[in-house]
């Protein structure tokens, strides 16, 4: 019996984050995508929730495309066939008014899905119609409470200032953190150690902050990583790509377990206090069995040295 997403929060958590179906994906070809996570999910024990994502993308004006039409049903179906926690992201930017929203979350919460990571808009230069994070997490945090869930933000360790961010969001609601997928700890500890200090200074405990990882297996791959806004230090990607593509994937897991074991053997050593866990990416539909290595690797990786 998986544990609940409560009880793995601030135990070492470990999630999964699968590309959801596409709008355009036949009926056959989604339930193949369906079946094939479900067998990965069965043979891994150790996963605690399924993180599904949002995919949209914006023209120029913010104005959005969603390639994944609506995820409840496929978040749903995982759930109900794995028995997982599935945690639901919605980019609250791109609804019209707050009211959309709040509509949003009682459809969802009525489908039995009541965990949410809340996204913001990509660009500060525009002006979105929908609410910010922060004003999303007071609006929806009573009413996921009160299905049993609960609201979990992003957070981008190389963004000036996150920190404080990270603060503002957990006094208006956030109970956890995804980060952006990571490739280097430097900028995570820095992260870290300021939201840990914050917290202090407010009295109030930090939220667990999920570090997010991905195999990458080419250099399309890297390309589409910064797309998404994460920061590939170049020598990480020399070290992943190396000129050899058919390793790759095995590489990225290699880098995610090195920086895993960096963050959490340096949090301890300067007694950071933020409980720590692992959400691991699929970036492509061809990369399940990538994901999949990737994720058994911490699931041995994620306990190694730890009581209990």
């Amino acid at each position: 019996m998986a544990r609940g997403f409560f009880e793995a929060l601030t135990d070492r958590p470990l999630v999964l984050e699968p590309v959801p179906p596409s709008a355009r994906s036949s009926p056959n070809r989604s339930a193949a995508h369906v079946e094939d996570l479900l067998r990965l999910l069965a043979e891994e024990p150790r996963i605690d929730a399924v993180d599904v994502p949002e995919l949209v993308d914006e023209n120029h004006d913010g104005r959005p495309y969603y390639r994944s039409g609506d995820i409840r049903r496929f978040a749903r179906e995982v759930h109900e066939r794995s028995g997982r926690e599935v945690l639901l992201n919605k980019v609250v930017a791109h609804l019209p008014n707050v009211g959309a929203l709040e509509r949003w979350a009682e459809e969802t919460t009525a489908q039995g899905l009541r965990h949410v990571v809340l996204v913001g808009g990509t660009s500060r230069y525009i002006p979105y119609p929908g609410p910010s994070v922060t004003e999303a997490n007071r609006v929806l945090r009573p009413v996921v409470e009160a299905a049993g869930g609960s609201v979990g933000n992003i957070a981008i360790p190389q963004r000036t200032g996150e920190a404080h961010r990270m603060l503002l969001k957990t006094r208006s609601g956030a109970r956890f953190f995804t980060t952006q997928i990571v490739f280097d700890s430097e900028s995570v500890l820095r992260m870290l150690g300021e939201y840990d200090r914050l917290c202090r200074q407010a009295s109030r405990p930090p939220a667990p902050v999920l570090l997010s990882f991905a195999p990458i297996a080419d250099e399309g791959d890297a390309e589409f990583v910064r797309w998404l806004g994460a920061d590939i230090p170049e020598v990480a990607e020399r070290s992943i790509l190396n000129g050899d593509e058919s390793e790759a994937g095995k590489r990225s897991t290699t880098r995610a377990i090195e920086v895993w074991r960096t963050v959490t053997t340096e949090s301890r050593a300067r007694g950071i206090e933020v409980p720590l866990g692992v959400n691991v990416e699929q970036i492509s539909v061809r990369h399940l069995a990538t994901a999949g290595d990737m994720v058994r690797r911490f699931a041995r990786e994620i306990d190694a040295g730890e009581p209990g």
